[in-house]
């Protein structure tokens, strides 16, 4: 490509970083976008790989493969360790990037509140190896049951901890305890899975304190109905092998999950600009970097203000018009014109807790139970990239409804000592 033509970085192939490079696919720019997978990661159904509902073809697919006909983009697998602003220059590790304009759509990350030895017996769900980790935990936990003598001890495996009200929490919670109830309720000859405890640890008064006071309710109601308990207002205070500490009191649980909150990307603490507690970059109105117009940061990684002064929500409709918008912005740089202010366009939230029980808010509408349920797969389907992916999920979904069964139930280690993870 002709060097003098504007070199356009991309940093981040999710909703945002993708989403951006479409719409950069007229414009005369040359586009480099990379990402430390070489694949687009459909994150609102990761609990279900976790989960065993799906395999983790279904909710990924190639980045190269979804951009191949626009000619304008180079993917490069990489990872970027830091951004230096005042040289436009970034640092891979395959050697220095120089760019002219910068979308930095780089995610965050699992937020453990500065207790990262928590990470190795609790894991979180950012990644399709975060979902391979839970799901092998989960399933060797009914393993290790069938071989436990002791029912005290059995007992232990046969509890599982999810710390966070929050989507992810009531989603894994909920699944893990269907699961239980009734993927595997004929599979084990010692021990009856569906005297399986679940426990869901929030930290607060209500579960998905994003919806309405209305709709949590509703979703803790459906999740006690599948057998979920719920601790309110528990501060966690220690995690280790053994379970969950809330001060003096102690849940005994083999499993441990984290669904308790995330932070932006180191990437952005090499860049020397504000940003806010959870380690997000505080943009400009037009999502820019103070300073720095020429790059721009969507999705994860931004604090972006709306007209009430909430920031907006760390959800995929969120990035992808982000991407958008950052996209549309570099083309007005270039063309001389003003920039235009992001205005997020919340077109609704949901949450699925298990079998036809969901809740949903569209507006002024609020749904429970089977209609926002059935709102839930088609909203999934829809958004799922690749005719590959929808007709894989849909078949497993299918599947799964009728048989109440789970095909992806497939250990990948030996081991019963759940293997650690790490923070990154």
């Amino acid at each position: 490509m002709n060097a003098q033509i504007p070199h356009v970085v991309i940093v981040g192939g999710g909703f945002g970083g993708l989403e951006a490079a479409k719409a950069l696919a007229d414009a005369p720019v040359r586009i480099t976008l990379i990402d430390a997978h070489n694949h687009h990661l459909f994150q609102p159904l990761l609990y279900q790989v976790a989960t065993a509902a799906l395999s983790a073809p279904d909710i990924a697919a190639p980045i190269r493969r979804i951009l191949r006909s626009q000619k304008n983009v180079t993917v490069l697998l990489d990872r970027v360790s830091a951004v230096e602003l005042d040289t436009r220059r970034l640092h891979l590790t395959g050697g220095p990037l120089h760019y002219d304009h910068l979308i930095l759509a780089a995610g965050a990350i699992n937020n453990y509140f500065g207790n990262n030895a928590w990470a190795k017996h609790a894991p979180g769900l950012k990644t399709l190896t975060d979902a391979l980790d839970i799901r092998r935990r989960i399933l060797l936990a009914f393993e290790a049951a069938e071989k436990e003598p002791d029912p005290a001890r059995r007992a232990e495996w046969l509890t599982f901890a999810v710390i966070g009200g929050g989507p992810t929490g009531v989603e894994l919670a909920g699944s893990i305890a269907e699961i239980a109830r009734n993927t595997l309720a004929r599979d084990f000859r010692n021990f009856d899975p569906r005297k399986t405890r679940v426990v869901l640890i929030e930290g607060g008064d209500r579960v998905l304190t994003s919806f309405t006071a209305q709709s949590s309710e509703a979703a803790a109601e459906q999740l006690r109905n599948i057998g979920v308990e719920i601790r309110f207002n528990a501060r966690v205070t220690n995690i280790d092998e053994t379970g969950v500490s809330f001060g003096d009191d102690k849940l005994i649980a083999r499993t441990v999950l984290w669904g308790a909150g995330v932070r932006g990307a180191p990437l952005a603490e090499t860049m020397g600009v504000p940003l806010d507690r959870a380690g997000r970059v505080l943009v400009e109105p037009d999502l820019s970097v103070p300073g720095h117009p020429e790059v721009s940061v969507v999705g994860d990684l931004a604090a972006a203000k709306q007209a009430d002064g909430s920031f907006v929500p760390g959800v995929a409709q969120g990035a992808m018009q982000g991407g958008d918008l950052a996209a549309k912005n570099l083309l007005s740089r270039l063309a001389g014109r003003p920039t235009e202010a992001f205005v997020y366009n919340d077109k609704g939230s949901m949450a699925t807790i298990g079998r036809k029980a969901a809740v949903a808010e569209i507006g002024a509408l609020k749904l429970r139970g089977v209609l926002a349920w059935a709102m839930w797969l088609f909203i999934h389907i829809l958004f799922l990239v690749g005719f590959r992916n929808r007709i894989a999920v849909l078949t497993e979904w299918a599947w799964a409804y009728f048989s109440y069964h789970r095909s992806a139930r497939v250990i990948v280690s030996r081991s019963i000592e759940a293997p650690t993870s790490t923070l990154g």
